[in-house]
């Protein structure tokens, strides 16, 4: 439908008058809007988890649903809830939503889609006069993207009750700045919300996602039904030997940090080569200390993040990281940290079938697909029956200040998310 021109269903299929409700200009209009904030060269964005551009942007979330009649509640980790009442307010509420917080340079779809996707469909029901017996919610989860604090998907986990909060406070990001200290000037910013409990029931979850990827892009697909997420470890490493002067220093006397890191690098590489290109194995991130151009390098840290959608896959390589580390070094030590492991998650078919049956009523083509980005539906999904909306991106480029998706397709995941939670809300 046009901008600003509500729909009186009258020339509608009946079963789909609801989505139609769902205005493509207003949606984009509200991703644009929220783009300014933290906003970097090359229409990118850099809002990383409680900073003051996450701040303002919590604030415009807040102001836009407030102006609308939904009431605020938000949980002790600052995740963000927007409630559209139910007839029976009592009934565990169906929840959407993702998150707002960014990569240091990320693109103005990721995460954010869900969030505006969830309130654009809160609208949509206002707009065609629609009520539901359950409660329907929008969340906003706190630091999804790991990338000031790590690990990632920290306000679902605490929620779902799979990290206790108290073990977050302590985490410190690269200048020093502790979670707790971050978290309590984000909560004062935003002191009018209702107080919620971690892990309160929950009916189901839907979370609307762009894919990260080129799969429904290439095969021309509107509409991806996620299936369920791959399996993830993450562990960190550190090589300490020796720092010596770069000029006089022969190599046969030196602990060379950085040289037997390169070293089991590679030797990882060689673990995890995969001639199906199934296995995601990446080093992410690394620190050399003192990092100067003519000193060895004492110590040496970097991270891993290996996935595989298979559960043994992930048990069999992943348990082979700590001990092909400590074969390919000879003078240094090595200490490997696991710091995350989830196996894979299949998510509730029930759900699937619901999402199937809102894009067919919508004349919208539909595949299931699995999930290889780690998302809060995997944690959503221990709690409640879960599952996901993926719409493309172009090129499946994300994480990039290029990552883009169209208003169209944008505008269709949210019409399918607005059949298929007006389909659970009243069951």
């Amino acid at each position: 439908m046009e901008a600003g021109v509500r729909h009186t269903g009258k020339d509608a299929d009946p079963g789909t008058a609801d989505a139609r409700f769902v205005d493509r200009e207003r949606l984009w209009q509200r991703h644009m809007e929220m783009a300014k904030i933290g906003a970097i060269p090359g229409d990118g964005i850099n809002r990383q988890a409680l900073t003051r551009e996450d701040i303002t942007a919590r604030k415009l979330l807040i102001g836009w649903a407030e102006a609308l009649g939904f009431s605020i509640g938000m949980d002790a980790i600052g995740n963000l809830f927007i409630r559209r009442q139910g007839r029976n307010p009592d009934a565990p509420p169906v929840l959407t939503g993702s998150h707002m917080d960014s990569q240091p340079s990320g693109g103005r779809f990721d995460g954010i889609y869900g969030v505006l996707a969830g309130l654009e469909v809160l609208e949509a029901f206002d707009q065609a006069g629609v009520a539901t017996e359950r409660p329907v919610e929008v969340v906003a989860w706190t630091n999804e993207e790991g990338g000031r604090f790590s690990p990632g998907a920290m306000g679902s986990m605490v929620f779902t009750e799979s990290r206790r909060l108290k073990d977050c406070l302590g985490i410190a990001d690269a200048r020093g700045v502790l979670f707790a200290d971050a978290l309590a000037e984000t909560l004062a910013a935003t002191p009018g919300a209702e107080k919620r409990p971690f892990n309160f029931p929950v009916a189901a979850y839907i979370e609307a996602h762009i894919e990260q990827g080129p799969k429904l892009e290439s095969e021309g697909l509107p509409i991806g039904v996620v299936t369920g997420i791959q399996g993830s470890r993450w562990f960190e490493v550190e090589v300490v030997g020796e720092s010596a002067h770069a000029g006089t220093t022969p190599l046969k006397f030196r602990r060379d940090a950085l040289q037997e890191a390169l070293a089991i690098i590679a030797a990882l590489n060689d673990l995890m080569d995969d001639p199906t290109d199934t296995v995601r194995f990446t080093v992410g991130r690394m620190e050399v200390v003192p990092n100067s151009p003519n000193s060895v390098a004492e110590r040496v840290s970097f991270t891993i993040d290996f996935r595989h959608p298979e559960g043994s896959v992930l048990s069999d390589l992943g348990n082979e990281i700590d001990p092909t580390c400590r074969r390919s070094v000879s003078r240094c030590e090595v200490e490997v940290r696991e710091v995350f492991h989830r196996q894979p998650c299949v998510f509730d078919p029930q759900v699937l079938g619901t999402i199937e049956s809102a894009a067919n009523k919508l004349g919208l083509r539909a595949e299931r697909m699995p999930s290889g980005a780690f998302h809060d539906a995997l944690f959503m999904n221990d709690v409640c029956p879960a599952g996901m909306i993926f719409v493309p991106c172009e090129k499946g480029v994300s994480h990039n200040p290029a990552e883009y998706a169209s208003p169209d397709d944008l505008a269709a995941g949210a019409r399918v998310l607005a059949l298929a939670l007006l389909d659970l809300a009243n069951r």
